[in-house]
């Protein structure tokens, strides 16, 4: 066994090796070159804010910012197969083009003039000098790297190392305010774009762009109009207010991000996990709209907070809260957007963007998910989404036309209603309905009555 693993071992080191050859010349030659064009050009601006001229000039802050190179190639130590070193080496290769991109179409030039420094501080601070200029800026390529190694080295890392980490990691982010090297604008940009990476080249799941298909779906595509439209609006009055308003940044990527799952990458784009939460990266970079889209649904909900029983144990409502959580067993969650701390023992999700219909495909993964939990988790069983009126709704209407409790669409749909009477079920719901394939109800009755026979 040892020596069918020192081959794939071997193979691997070669492979970090390599990746270090291709990163090291990518690293200096875009580096410079975007430094020296900039140096040549005659719109290069500065955004500062009055702030920043309180902030200290701390000369043993060089060494964090320093270690970031050290850290930068131990990262490539950390992977254990192919696939995560891979993952890890393409997130670093996209943080230089973003960043390099971000500083040729938005030139800043730092603007603080660093007094002269003596000792070991000073001099580690000449040798920085002697290659970079003051023009690459936002976002911050630090910060940037910052983002993609934290979260390289936090999924290997636990315990006290873990906590260790993230102090080194956040003295190292604050280092590039007090090495007098950025100012403030660079880092949330550094950010953004950090996580944007991690978000392009996920760890456990496929690359959110492998999903590209531009969906012929009417609604979907003026859906995605909307959300572009409120993404370029919001850009635009950052840019034309600037000041505080440029935090608007943020909240423009998430919705531009939003239209793209609506066109084009479909519910994976928001890349909930199967225990119910999102990815870190797609927490950050969607968080305004996740915000928003909690607040609506509990605006929404607010006057029948309460999942309503629709069949047997089977429960309709919205996503639940810790809280609300309590007395089911089990849930199946059909929201792609919203995520949800999972306590109970047993749990589905089967994520669909919001306003849209489940797919047939969906609809009976649904109904197999539901049929699955009753067995192996007896009890109470909550069907959510955001609202708990469309979505979900018609993942029950499914498991009632799969397990032959009712015959027709209609049939399920008038059932759920006189349950939950806001749920909003239409034509497309239907149609997804009648797509399904389905089974002899008797399968499903029978091995239901013979699992809760053996139970008990």
């Amino acid at each position: 066994m040892a020596a069918d693993l020192l081959p794939s071992r071997g193979g691997l080191m070669w492979r970090r090796l390599a990746w270090l050859a291709l990163l090291a010349p990518l690293f200096f030659i875009s580096y410079n070159f975007a430094n020296g064009y900039t140096a040549q050009r005659d719109d290069v601006g500065s955004l500062v804010f009055a702030w920043e001229t309180l902030i200290p000039l701390w000369p043993w802050t060089i060494v964090p910012y320093w270690s970031i190179d050290l850290l930068y190639g131990l990262s490539f130590l950390l992977p254990t197969s192919r696939r995560e070193l891979d993952r890890h080496a393409l997130r670093l290769v996209s943080a230089q083009l973003v960043c390099v991109a971000g500083f040729l179409l938005w030139p800043l030039q730092f603007t603080f003039e660093r007094p002269e420094l003596g000792g070991v501080f000073g001099a580690m601070f000449d040798v920085l000098m002697g290659f970079d200029k003051p023009y690459n800026q936002a976002p911050s390529l630090h910060i940037t790297l910052l983002i993609v190694l934290w979260a390289c080295f936090a999924a290997h890392l636990r315990g006290r190392w873990r906590w260790l980490l993230h102090g080194w990691f956040t003295l190292i982010g604050l280092s590039v305010l007090t090495t007098w090297q950025h100012h403030f604008i660079d880092l949330p940009t550094g950010v953004l774009a950090g996580w944007l990476c991690v978000w392009l080249w996920p760890s456990n799941a496929p690359a959110p762009w492998r999903h590209w298909r531009l969906h012929g779906d009417a609604k979907r595509l003026r859906l995605a109009l909307r959300y572009a439209a409120g993404s370029a609006a919001t850009l635009a009055v950052a840019i034309v207010f600037s000041g505080g308003w440029l935090w608007l940044w943020w909240p423009s990527l998430s919705l531009a991000l939003v239209a793209l799952n609506y066109a084009v990458l479909g519910p994976q784009g928001f890349q909930k996990q199967a225990n119910g939460r999102l990815s870190t990266a797609a927490t950050w970079l969607y968080a305004p709209y996740l915000a928003l889209a909690w607040l609506n649904s509990r605006a929404w909900t607010r006057r029948h907070p309460q999942a309503d029983e629709v069949c047997e144990g089977v429960f309709l409502g919205r996503l639940p809260s810790r809280r609300e959580q309590a007395g089911f067993e089990a849930i199946v969650d059909l929201s792609a957007e919203l995520p949800v701390h999972v306590r109970t023992p047993g749990y589905r999700a089967l994520p669909v963007l919001d306003l849209t219909a489940p797919s047939a495909e969906t609809c009976l993964a649904a109904a197999q998910a539901i049929d699955a939990l009753r067995v192996s988790s007896p009890g109470p069983l909550l069907v959510c989404c955001a609202l708990g009126y469309s979505r979900s709704a018609t993942a029950v209407a499914a498991w009632l036309l799969y397990t032959g409790r009712c015959a027709s669409a209609a049939q399920a749909f008038a059932q759920i209603r006189s349950a939950r009477p806001q749920v909003v079920l239409h034509e497309a719901q239907k149609q997804a309905l009648d797509a399904m394939p389905q089974r002899p109800p008797s399968c499903d009755t029978q091995g239901h009555a013979d699992a809760r026979q053996r139970r008990s």
